[in-house]
């Protein structure tokens, strides 16, 4: 058999599916398994969202769409954009994904060529440092660190920047984090980008899950078209296995991004588009209730943790809890969270599964039960308890 390309070796596998899987396994064979280890929301599609799917399948609309979509949701977006966002775009400016997944590659496809760098928060979505080797490029951490509020350092982050540096990738709200970058900081990255001549890529898959804080969009702060903007419906409204997100591109790439989309999916299915219309047009009660869900589910995660007097990072966004285990871990948090599974029935994701500086960390997912998070984060080694 020919050989593959040799950069398709230095992609990293996840460190969190590593759990996920082996937690399925043991759920297949009968054993009741505390789930807090991938991002899936537990709360039910809204029933105008799943009646539009059903919809469009008994009529028959399932024919090919344009490359960036059907113009309903575009100019839908078009106009959430604007009121939610405060972010003007063009309708060629919005262009439908198979999910944020897709959003965030096509951009990386379209900024990074073979050899380029491209800076990545660390602790960091897994995809974004998958991506950048798929293409050839090389992700460069910036460290997300607690002495420095899990903010950048942006001295440090300047300090990195090389000839080769072509984008700055930026998550806000954070997946694994939770935390949520102001204006301020956005700004200073923004001016940081302007003086290097970078590209910015902005994940902001979790915009409408954010706690006394607001959700402040880096695009609407760019002034020279240089900011690529990724959005999904997944999470927001329960929709992960529907795959509809979109990208929001500086002006001018229209034809570019016609060429791209035909070449990558030619057109998200258009059943789910038509879905993803009634998700955004229509009664948004259901995602109200899955931000109070979330939240109250936060408070039952804080009050184990703080019984048992371990250390975590108050989120201000997403659906995630950042657990210091290091106490526990002892130097390997990726095969801790394995023992742990195995012993415990509990499946919680690696920090180190996000980078480096995840080290010691585990992520839990706060879209789960009351009961599994007690259960899960109860069964939790206490700094005080920890046996050599």
């Amino acid at each position: 058999m020919p050989s593959l390309a040799p950069r398709i070796d230095t992609v990293p596998a996840s460190g969190i599916r590593r759990v996920y899987e082996q937690a399925a396994l043991l759920q297949a064979d009968g054993t009741d398994v505390a789930m807090l280890v991938i991002g899936e929301p537990d709360v039910p599609v809204a029933p105008h969202v799943g009646e539009a799917a059903r919809r469009a399948w008994s009529e028959d609309r399932t024919d090919y769409t344009p490359n960036g979509g059907i113009a309903p949701l575009r100019a839908a977006i078009q106009e959430k954009l604007r009121r939610e966002n405060r972010i003007e775009v063009d309708l060629e400016q919005v262009w439908m994904t198979i999910g944020a997944t897709q959003a965030l590659f096509q951009a990386m496809t379209l900024v990074l060529s073979p050899g380029d760098e491209v800076l990545v928060p660390d602790p960091g979505y897994t995809t974004f440092t998958m991506n950048a080797h798929i293409l050839g490029a090389t992700p460069v951490p910036y460290r997300l660190e607690p002495q420095h509020g899990f903010e950048p350092d942006l001295d440090a982050l300047e300090a990195s920047i090389t000839e080769r540096t072509r984008a700055l990738v930026v998550n806000s709200p954070s997946n694994p984090l939770g935390s949520v970058f102001g204006e301020d900081t956005l700004r200073a990255l923004l001016a940081l980008a302007k003086r290097h001549d970078l590209w910015v890529i902005s994940d902001e898959v979790y915009e409408y899950f954010t706690y006394g804080t607001r959700h402040v969009s880096i695009a609407a702060l760019d002034e020279d078209d240089r900011v690529f903007s990724a959005f999904s419906l997944s999470k927001t409204y329960a929709m992960t296995g529907v795959r509809v997100g979109y990208l929001v591109t500086p002006k001018g790439l229209g034809p570019t991004m016609r060429t791209t989309q035909e070449a990558m999916i030619s057109c998200v299915a258009e059943p789910d588009q038509w879905a993803a219309l009634a998700a955004i047009v229509g009664d948004h009660q259901s995602v109200q209730d899955a931000r109070e869900h979330y939240r109250a589910n936060l408070a039952v995660a804080k009050e184990v943790l703080d019984a048992a007097g371990i250390r975590y990072l108050d989120p201000r966004g997403a659906f995630y809890l950042w657990v210091d285990v290091s106490h526990a871990a002892a130097g390997d948090v990726a095969e801790w969270a394995l023992a742990f599974l195995h012993r415990e029935h509990v499946a919680v994701a690696p920090g180190s599964a996000f980078g480096r500086s995840g080290e010691g960390w585990i992520r839990v997912c706060l879209a789960a039960t009351a009961g599994d998070l007690r259960r899960g984060l109860g069964a939790l080694p206490a700094p005080a308890t920890v046996t050599v």
